[in-house]
């Protein structure tokens, strides 16, 4: 399945006004990138990956539509896929935010 072009459309309207801002195709999904760190995709397998602080992967998937990203058959904490259509502006918006936010709290990557 290709990601959701709508989805990645809202996405990139509410990372526009972003410094350091790249989009990159990425695991089949387009992701944004902030100084060179990933902070959120339209996924392949439809809704959201977020990049998230480690320590709170576990408090934050008590909603049933934010689940641990999984790759090679194990969690990953820090990253996690989130249920999400591009018309729930709300939603779709508090999780770019956390992604963008954390994303920006990292040191830039090579030199930017």
């Amino acid at each position: 399945m290709a990601y959701d072009t709508d989805l990645a459309d809202r996405i990139r309207e509410l990372v526009a006004t972003e410094r350091g801002v790249d989009e990159r195709r990425m695991f089949g999904g387009l992701a944004f990138l902030i100084n060179g760190h990933m902070s959120v995709a339209a996924s392949r397998q439809g809704g959201l990956l977020v990049r998230v602080p480690p320590a709170e992967t576990d408090a934050l998937t008590g909603d049933d539509r934010v689940q641990p990203m999984v790759s090679a058959g194990q969690p990953r904490r820090g990253w996690l896929h989130v249920a999400a259509t591009a018309d729930e502006d709300a939603w779709v918006e508090e999780w770019v935010v956390r992604g963008v936010s954390y994303a920006r709290s990292l040191p830039p990557k090579g030199g930017r």
